[in-house]
């Protein structure tokens, strides 16, 4: 089996030298790639399909090495038939010829002509090699269109020609780009008339023609720009500074224009530095006793060069109206040198160098700019805050063993809850199991501040001094569940005023009280149920908001956001609910009606009403008339209704300028539809073939027309006329 697979492996690498050898024979006589390519491919699948390494099997080789094995003595086919089939005599036989073959048959080459394959490929690659040099076969280049025929700007007359008319063409073509100074990438040479360059960039065309040809103009999107003489031909520099197109116009001795195909015009916008900041969070929180020191690293690239970078960094101090700030600028450690396309940045912030206090807060981002010119690019990355906490101004209220800031400066509003939740739900698998508690129990805090927020209005302000009755511990990590009639943990030390019947004030017995004749006509401010502004539908829908708040705080101290999120949405909804339902509105000023007079009421006389009507026309613009124009004209010079008139000139003509603006956008999809547009216009190819061509690629340029409401005009014929009017007569 191994001398088997050395022979297919060698006829294979056979088949695969002669190819390569044919291949670059190709290539050297066309100096095209495609051509060497396809070459190689048809070579390959040649040889192998003559030489066929597919078919040599076990039983091929065993017969090649019987005929050239003398050891073998012909009985190698023993070693392909299971040994339990053989007899004694056949299996002393095997056992022999495979001890023999073992030492004989690493030294055995099997058959190939390999070498032969060598020399002939190098034959093949000194044979090209000597065709280039020699350029024996200039015309295969212009065959297989390598050469300038591709990219060569070709003319067409515009009007009918003599056989004896002088027809100049172009017998050197240059064109070559310069790029503004700041990129620093010199001037270079280009062969596609379809120029792709970056904004402001000057382009040079430089025309000799091999006949005498006048008035040579350059057509830049309508504009005619003439072209200057000199030694070398016609030469024209042009800026770019929009995209567009262009081409070109001349005449011979007898004054017949002739004129080239559109050539695309690109202009490439230079694009800022893109900055990124790498390994910091966008929040930095410092405790007073860490070290207040931020680390910042940055990587800034751009596509022509940098000029400079720096970092803007604000301090903000106070709060309030004495709030103050003070920005500075600073540069990194690393000097950024001008030009350089990429750099990565670091900087060390020192917070007390900055002069920051407790409380104070550090706002900064990283400034870039480019070497455009006359004006510079510029990019900033996001910004990043530092914060010194103050824990001075921080105030505690004690719950159980629990620390909670009862006072805080702000609430949040519901849906900020709602976002909060739904992005710690989010990161819940890339934080420890003690932060994600923590922050839920975060957030159940704030859930019952704004719930305390809102239960002011139902006369809730007694819930704000009550101390829950569970308590949660962080040390131990979980909750303790405690009765009803556990004692206050502050009883001990206290002095209870307000105990029942304390210092023996009130007597035993209890004192019924009148009842009040006039308590269901009062509206009693010091019942905390009725203390409300709200009628009673809001006062309900506020009680239920309030309720489910409970529900939504209860899954948040639980550790449970995903449970949390329905109970929040649908606090929401109630919220915004009372919100609209409690807007005032006011009666707009406007016409008032004339009083009724009460002697012509109901009377049904009309003599002196009299109706207002008013017309007015609106023009809408349509930015595609002229395509939607030659759309038509293109149908009726194909179906051969009318020939082409002088009227047709100036409707291609503006319809061209219509899809040039498209085309300038999306170059590669209208480009060759606008070429045969002018080439109709130019009376160059008014063929049956481009018309169809054209208006074809009209039509998908034409927007998709918006479908209208209104009646359709349908064909109903006699039968289903008296169909209709028999219906009526029993409808």
């Amino acid at each position: 089996m191994k001398f088997h697979r050395r022979w297919q492996i060698l006829s294979y690498a056979e088949a695969v030298l002669y190819a390569v050898g044919i291949a670059v024979l190709f290539f050297l006589v066309s100096k095209n790639l495609w051509v060497g390519i396809l070459s190689f491919v048809i070579a390959v699948v040649v040889f192998l399909l003559i030489n066929k390494p597919w078919k040599h099997n076990l039983a091929t080789t065993g017969t090649y090495i019987d005929a050239h094995v003398d050891e073998a003595s012909f009985s190698t086919g023993l070693l392909l038939q299971p040994e339990d089939s053989l007899s004694n005599l056949a299996k002393l036989q095997r056992y022999k010829v495979s001890e023999e073959l073992t030492k004989r048959l690493g030294a055995i080459q099997p058959p190939n002509k390999l070498k032969q394959a060598v020399l002939v490929t190098l034959g093949l690659v000194l044979l090209g090699i000597v065709v280039q040099q020699l350029d024996l076969f200039k015309g295969v280049e212009n065959v297989l269109g390598n050469s300038a025929n591709e990219t060569q700007i070709q003319f067409v007359a515009t009007d009918s020609i003599s056989g004896k008319s002088v027809i100049p063409k172009i017998s050197s073509q240059d064109i070559s780009v310069t790029y503004p100074p700041y990129t620093r990438k010199g001037t270079i040479a280009v062969s596609d008339p379809n120029i792709k360059t970056i904004t402001g960039a000057t382009v040079l065309w430089t025309l000799e023609f091999d006949n005498l040809a006048t008035e040579v103009y350059l057509d830049r999107m309508g504009e005619l720009i003439p072209l200057q003489k000199g030694e070398n031909g016609y030469r024209i520099r042009q800026q770019l500074s929009e995209s567009g197109f262009y081409s070109f116009k001349f005449k011979n001795e007898e004054g017949i224009e002739f004129t080239s195909d559109l050539f695309s015009l690109e202009a490439v916008a230079d694009n800022p530095p893109e900055i990124e900041i790498l390994g910091l969070e966008q929040y930095t929180y410092f405790d007073f006793a860490d070290i207040k020191i931020v680390e910042l690293e940055s990587s800034i690239t751009d596509d022509y060069g940098i000029d400079e970078a720096y970092i803007i960094a604000t301090v903000s101090k106070g709060s309030g109206e004495s709030v103050k700030f003070r920005e500075e600028k600073l540069n990194f450690k690393e000097t950024i040198s001008k030009g350089v396309k990429s750099v990565r940045t670091t900087k060390t912030l020192d917070l007390n160098a900055l002069k920051m206090e407790l409380g104070d807060e550090l706002y900064f981002y990283i400034e870039a700019f480019d070497e455009k010119q006359p004006k510079r690019n510029v990019a900033r990355s996001e910004t990043y805050f530092a914060v010194i906490k103050d824990t001075v101004s921080e105030q505690f209220g004690v719950e159980g063993t629990l620390g909670v800031d009862q006072m805080p400066d702000y609430f949040r509003s519901q849906r900020q809850l709602i976002i909060d939740t739904e992005k710690l739900i989010k990161d819940k698998p890339s934080i420890t199991s003690k932060e994600f508690k923590s922050r839920s129990n975060e957030l159940g805090f704030d859930q019952k501040a704004l719930r305390l927020k809102y239960g002011q209005f139902m006369g809730d302000e007694s819930e704000m001094e009550e101390a829950p009755s569970e308590i949660e511990s962080h040390e131990e990590g979980e909750d303790h569940d405690h009765t009803e009639d556990q004692e206050n943990i502050l009883k001990e030390y206290s002095h209870d005023h307000d105990g029942d019947n304390e210092h023996n004030l009130v007597a035993a017995e209890k004192v019924e009280e009148a009842e009040d004749p006039l308590h269901d006509y009062l509206h009693n401010h010091d019942d905390p149920e009725e203390s409300t502004l709200f009628e009673e539908s809001l006062k309900t829908k506020l009680r239920k908001a309030l309720n489910i708040m409970w529900d939504a705080e209860l899954h948040l101290r639980l550790n449970e956001p995903e449970k949390s999120l329905p109970f929040q949405y649908d606090a929401l909804t109630l919220i915004q609910e009372i919100k609209n339902s409690a807007r005032i509105y006011v009666h707009r000023i406007g016409f008032d009606p004339p009083p009724i007079k009460e002697d012509s009421r109901l009377t049904g006389k009309i003599k002196d009403i009299k109706n207002y009507r008013k017309n007015e026309t609106k023009e809408v613009e349509n930015p595609f008339e002229a395509l939607e124009r030659a759309v038509a004209r293109l149908e009726q010079l194909i179906q051969q209704e009318s020939t082409f008139n002088e009227a047709d000139n100036a409707l291609f003509t503006a319809a061209g300028n219509e899809l040039a603006q498209l085309a300038i956008a999306n170059p590669s999809k209208y480009l060759q539809v606008l070429q045969g547009l002018k080439r109709i216009e130019n009376n160059t190819k008014r063929t049956m073939g481009n018309y169809k061509f054209v208006q074809k690629g009209l039509l998908a340029a034409l927007p998709k027309t918006p479908q209208t409401p209104g009646a359709k005009k349908e064909y109903i014929d006699e039968i289903n006329s008296l169909f209709l009017k028999q219906l009526e007569v029993y409808d």
